[in-house]
């Protein structure tokens, strides 16, 4: 299976957000949809950056209570890894435990095509091991 298998299933909604927004802006995004991260994209079809949760208690302890007037491109994390829709699970899972990210943004030829979690991943992850289980299970039923 590949990452487009958990767009579909997630839908490929993308919650952006521009450099020049401040990150009170920001984080009252965040905490309205209940998300870790927006993307940074001036067009919402490129990508700019990541603004994360991490990021901003980061600058919370670097710049204390003047956070909130800062600009997203502050702080967003510059540099982001991608996948490609056609990318495997098993790849971006390793990817993103390999270097302890928790978002990873999905492009296609360029264009931002959607946004992929840890939660995600494992939610993925976990629905296809009670399948097997299930799978199995009916197996062991029908050879009684």
């Amino acid at each position: 299976m590949n990452v487009s298998s958990i767009l579909k299933a997630k839908g490929s909604d993308i919650m952006t957000v521009r450099p020049t927004e401040t990150i009170q802006n920001a984080a009252m995004r965040l905490r309205l949809k209940s998300v870790g991260a927006l993307i940074v994209s001036n067009d919402g079809i490129t990508l700019d950056g990541l603004i994360t949760e991490r990021a901003i208690s980061d600058g919370v302890a670097v710049h204390g209570s003047g956070i909130g007037s800062l600009h997203v491109s502050d702080l967003m994390v510059t540099g982001v890894l991608t996948c490609t829709p056609n990318d495997s699970i098993a790849d971006a899972a390793r990817l993103m435990t390999d270097r302890r990210l928790r978002h990873l943004p999905v492009m296609d030829g360029g264009r931002l095509v959607g946004i992929v979690s840890v939660g995600d991943i494992l939610k993925y992850r976990l629905d296809e091991v009670m399948l097997e289980a299930h799978v199995l299970q009916d197996v062991a039923l029908a050879q009684r």
